[in-house]
């Protein structure tokens, strides 16, 4: 009898370790994930590297040309659009310049801020860390390099899913798939080629002139940083996992009056917050619309237009401009 309950006492003991084996195992394995994400944040802007990439949604497709360097102190990138008209965009750290062929002239256009394919990636994964859970996919191969597919899932239904491609020797994000709550592929931006740079010259880093061209310098929208509270509303229920990470007042062209502008993120996903006031002859928008992966949903309250717009679900874009609650 002794000798039957000391073997069910190994055999438990046994399982205990082989459960605490499986459990330490899978953690191991999840963390190696998170770094090769992390990896591939950080390989976005820390390499020097050139190819082409194609960006699909729906039925377009574009190919770009991307140049991107890291001389030690500073990031410089060209993109240019290859398609019936090419426009280049230059970015110097947080600051773009868009040169876009329009009625035969060059408008040069001015923007802050935005992350563009492969670096569309947060170097803090925090917040995506708590907003999606993470599991490994089959190795493949994207633009002839070795690749780990990996799955980006959200924990609930605030925010899409992604499928990114993970170069095993560079660690640069090689294709980003986003798919909707029904699996259907809304975006997908995947390098067809792909090849490391080994120099710091920046001649590259420049416009091609067309002389037979004016060039126009398109006149920025005045924006103004915003960090005091409003009298006039406040945000409450704001959806899980979203945090308001920007505010300011834009003087927005055709308008005589400011536009409140904020911007809020999951980590991952941004959505930005438009707030009005309603003048005489504007007729208000009220409504919800989806253009590919993008929400974007109006609204009316105490003589405001609200209006919000994210590449998220409708329910979510519909729970922020609801998030705006105004003062009596």
């Amino acid at each position: 009898m002794k000798r039957i309950v000391m073997a069910r006492l190994f055999a438990i003991a046994a399982l205990g370790v082989a459960i605490v084996v499986s459990v330490s195992a899978k953690a191991s394995a999840d963390d190696d994930l998170w770094l090769a994400l992390q990896k591939a944040a950080v390989a976005a802007h820390a390499l020097s590297y050139q190819g082409i990439f194609y960006y699909q949604a729906g039925s377009q497709s574009k190919p770009v040309q991307i140049t991107h360097m890291f001389n030690g102190k500073g990031e410089f990138a060209r993109n240019v659009v290859l398609d019936n008209s090419p426009r280049e965009v230059f970015s110097q750290g947080n600051d773009l310049v868009i040169f876009n062929p329009k009625n035969e002239k060059v408008v040069i256009e001015k923007r802050h801020g935005q992350n563009m394919f492969p670096a569309i990636l947060p170097t803090n994964l925090s917040s995506v860390k708590s907003n999606y859970s993470l599991r490994a996919g089959e190795p493949e191969r994207v633009a002839g390099r070795p690749a780990q597919m990996v799955f980006l899932e959200p924990k609930d239904s605030l925010r899409y899913s992604y499928q990114f491609w993970i170069d095993t020797e560079y660690g640069l994000l090689l294709k980003s798939v986003m798919l909707n709550g029904r699996n259907e592929v809304i975006e997908s931006i995947a390098f067809n080629q792909l090849a490391l740079m080994d120099t710091l010259d920046l001649d590259w880093f420049q416009p091609k002139i067309d002389n037979k061209k004016s060039y126009v310098m398109e006149d920025e929208a005045v924006t103004i940083a915003d960090n005091v509270a409003t009298a006039d509303w406040t945000l409450k229920g704001l959806p899980s996992g979203f945090k308001k990470i920007d505010q300011m007042i834009r003087m927005v062209h055709g308008k005589s009056l400011p536009v409140t502008h904020l911007i809020f993120s999951d980590g991952l996903a941004s959505v930005s917050l438009f707030i009005e006031p309603i003048t005489k002859n504007i007729k208000p928008r009220v409504g919800h619309r989806l253009v590919g992966g993008t929400s974007f949903y109006s609204s009316v309250s105490d003589g405001y237009q609200l209006t919000v717009v994210g590449e998220v679900p409708e329910i979510t874009v519909a729970q922020i401009a609801n998030a705006v609650v105004f003062k009596k």
